[in-house]
């Protein structure tokens, strides 16, 4: 294949970004490309993205791309509904970034070093529920707007914090600014927080083997699978804040060789910001399945939770 890859993204610097590293790792391996930036219902809105709902950020880039405009599109995987375009296929999962989200808080400050009534902002349900859950009497405010708008709000003083996807702020050269990397331990990143999704059409299966060959990863893959069946479990049962990370790592087999797994920690936030938390360890060739499976541990013991005393 010599034609160009006419590569869809949008307009976005994080976006015209994450789509630069896929063109440059596919003009290495000796392949010409073409950035096409497509407007989005999502970059035209400045309301809260759970009153303009999923797919507003990929619904025009999947749209040019079944419709031919272009024959690549890439996403910011998180923001993929979990539903699957039955016109397109996702041929590659390219190495993920650190999923971890990122704290930018004045004068250098850390999670725990800013005092009680700091205000924090992020755009975020889930990372609001888990900041307020760390119970450090932080004031959460919703914000939207991309990297830098967020950012200025630190440095003008309309905010003491703000935290964000610590890939994005990779992706983008700004690294230098983060103040803390917080630990999965304290927040859970949002599935697939990190990973890109590169999509073509499901009849071009040159342009299909020719991304895998190039730019899927297997671990990054079954890592964000497991993390995307989670969350498409909890979505037909709640529509609370959802958080996930899979990893592979080293394990033992029976016979005490070692051997790759798929370990999946997964939290659910209540109405009042409870936080109810589940794990599970399983082969990587079956991170759906474990996705679901920690999906249901989730919502038992959420149910659990607001079933028990002094629940209303």
């Amino acid at each position: 294949m010599n034609k160009t890859l006419r590569i869809g993204t949008r307009g976005s610097a994080l976006a015209m970004a994450q789509s630069s590293n896929v063109a440059e790792e596919l003009e290495k391996a000796g392949y010409p490309t073409q950035l096409v930036a497509v407007k989005t219902p999502g970059d035209l809105s400045m309301a809260p993205i759970a009153e303009i709902g999923v797919g507003v950020f990929t619904s025009a880039l999947r749209e040019a791309l079944a419709a031919g405009e272009v024959d690549v599109a890439v996403h910011s995987f998180k923001d993929l509904p979990t539903e699957p375009d039955p016109r397109l296929s996702l041929a590659a999962v390219p190495v993920r970034e650190d999923p971890r989200d990122a704290l930018v808080a004045r004068d250098g400050l850390t999670l725990g070093e800013l005092p009680p009534g700091s205000v924090v902002g992020t755009g975020s349900p889930r990372r609001a529920s888990q900041l307020r859950a760390l119970g450090l009497g932080l004031e959460v405010r919703s914000i939207r707007g991309n990297v830098d708008t967020r950012l200025r709000k630190v440095t003008d003083g309309e905010l003491d914090a703000v935290v964000l996807a610590r890939a994005g702020l990779a992706r983008v050269g700004r690294l230098a600014v983060i103040t803390e990397t917080l630990d999965p331990l304290q927040m859970l990143p949002a599935p697939a927080q990190g990973a890109l999704a590169v999509e073509c059409r499901v009849d071009d299966v040159d342009t299909e083997h020719l991304l895998q060959s190039v730019l899927d990863d297997q671990a990054s893959r079954a890592a964000v699978a497991a993390e995307r069946a989670m969350l498409s479990a909890l979505e037909a049962g709640c529509s609370a804040p959802v958080g996930a990370l899979a990893e592979v790592v080293d394990d033992l087999d029976e016979d005490g060789r070692v051997a790759l797994r798929l370990s999946v920690r997964g939290v659910v936030a209540t109405d009042d910001d409870q936080l109810v938390r589940a794990s599970a360890t399983g082969e990587t060739t079956a991170a759906e399945q474990l996705g679901r499976e920690l999906a249901a541990q989730l919502l038992e013991a959420r149910a659990a939770l607001l079933s028990g005393p002094g629940s209303s």
